[in-house]
Formats: structure tokens, C-alpha cells, sequence
């Protein structure tokens, strides 16, 4: 993991999501808060399930959980942080969904579950190969025979990156204020490793300034750990409508199934 004086978490049990960060990250404007993305989602989520329970590793405050719990799938997830899963009771159909405090790359729960889930680029948080392939492990330990493996995440931008260059803004707001965001990733091709860093600027020229590291993985890496897990590949969409995959996309939902006894 890299070093720099301004990666510290502030809480070291909650890692690189403390309350500090709990507490606004409802509050973000990404996409996949948008309630009809949300929506979508928990609809393949809960298509997938079944009639049996769902497992979501790094559930986070109860984004897609909560809502998957009112539709009345069995929700039980998975989260490191204290401070973020100290929020999924206060959501809707929260208090339905049980969370386990631990490592998704290591934790077990109880019971047996139709479909487990990793989403919104998580499983980069994982910044080893070998903690990638856990994650996947994981998964295969909870599910039923037949069971579904659920993973979001994009597509390493590398063809946007000529030669020399490291760094792929994705981000760019200004606001009418005079302050504004920057949101911009690091990449070394070599490790797989990167860094999300994201620069907050004040009307009074104050800043703040946060970074979180990655690993970034290929579609083909992801297919060869769920093999390695007992699962093989059966959809692979270009987002949650299920608009199909192409050279052009930028992520990824890709569902693996494990072998039915």
C-alpha cells in the first residue's frame, strides 16, 4: 500500500472509511444513489435471489440492502467499518438486514444464500491479488449449489492514457462560489495498483484533500478467481439494465454461478 502523510485514516479501526467519512457518504452525488439506479439494481439483485437470501460483502450503510430487505429477500451483510454499518438501521427496511463487523475476505455468517453481491467498484479496495481471490472464496462459501456471484466494477482505463502518462481525471466541477472538486486516478501499470484521489476547494481557498488506494482488475482476471472459486461466468452487462458488454464499456456487472452438486 502507498505511503503519504495525508493517507492516515483517522479512525484505524474503521481503515479508509471512518465516521468522518460515514457521515456524509449518503449524502454523495454519484450515479449509483440516483433512487431509479438503485431501484434497477435491487431489481436484479432480487431477480437473482430468488426465493432464497442474499449476502452483500461490504455493505456499506445499507444502500442496496435495505431496499433489497423491504422487497422481502433475507439480507444479512458483511462491512469492516463500524461507522458505516452503524447506519444501515436508520434506512428504510434497514432494520431487517443482518451485518457481521469483519473482512469480507475472510468472514463467515451463518446460513446459506441464493446470491451474494459486491458492488460499486468495492472489490478494488481489496489491494491485492490474492485478497481479490478471497473475496471470490468468500462468496462460494455461502452460496447454495447453483448459487449467483454478483461483482460491479469498471473497466481499468488504460486506452485513455497515452504513454508517460499516469493520471486519468474523472472528475471536474467548479462550483458558482469560486471553490470545487477534483476527482482524479493514479495509476502503475505494472503493480495494478492505483490511487483515487479527490481534492476538495473551498470559496476561501481552503482545501482538503483524500486518496484511497486500489487495485485495479480485468474482466478475464475476475472470470479465472471465480474458476478458482468453483464458479463460471454467465452474464456479463455493461451496467444494471443489462445492456450488453462491449470494447466500449467503462464497467462492468458480471454474475458467475457456482457448480450445482
Amino acid at each position: 500500500m502507498p505511503t503519504d502523510p495525508h493517507a492516515t485514516p483517522d479512525a484505524a479501526d474503521d481503515g479508509w472509511f471512518p465516521e468522518s467519512v460515514a457521515a456524509s457518504s449518503d449524502a454523495s452525488s454519484d450515479d449509483e444513489f440516483d433512487p431509479a439506479v438503485v431501484e434497477r439494481t435491487v431489481d436484479v439483485l432480487a431477480d437473482l435471489a430468488g426465493d432464497g437470501a442474499a449476502l452483500e460483502l461490504a455493505v456499506g450503510t445499507g444502500r442496496l440492502a435495505a431496499p433489497l430487505a423491504l422487497r422481502g429477500v433475507p439480507v444479512h451483510g458483511i462491512e469492516l467499518s463500524r461507522a458505516m454499518a452503524a447506519r444501515v438501521a436508520d434506512k428504510p427496511g434497514g432494520d431487517l438486514v443482518e451485518v457481521t463487523i469483519g473482512d469480507m475476505t475472510s468472514a463467515r455468517v451463518p446460513g446459506e444464500f441464493a446470491v451474494a453481491y459486491l458492488v460499486f467498484n468495492t472489490i478494488g479496495n481489496v489491494t491485492t491479488q490474492d485478497g481479490q481471490v478471497d473475496c471470490f472464496r468468500t462468496a462460494a462459501a455461502h452460496l447454495r449449489p447453483g448459487g449467483y456471484f454478483v461483482v460491479e466494477v469498471g473497466v481499468p482505463p488504460l486506452r485513455r492514457m497515452p504513454p508517460g502518462q499516469d493520471t486519468v481525471p474523472f472528475t471536474v466541477a467548479p462550483d458558482a462560489a469560486g471553490g470545487g472538486y477534483v476527482g482524479f486516478d493514479r495509476l502503475d501499470v505494472v503493480t495494478q495498483r492505483f490511487t483515487s484521489n479527490h481534492v476538495t476547494v473551498g470559496p476561501d481557498g481552503s482545501g482538503r484533500f483524500r486518496w484511497l488506494p486500489f487495485r485495479y482488475v480485468w474482466p478475464a482476471e475476475l472470470d479465472l478467481m471465480a474458476r478458482l472459486a468453483g464458479m463460471r461466468l454467465v452474464h456479463r452487462w455493461e451496467g444494471w439494465d443489462r445492456t450488453p458488454f462491449t470494447a466500449d464499456s467503462e464497467r462492468h456487472v458480471s454474475v458467475w454461478q457456482l457448480a450445482a452438486v
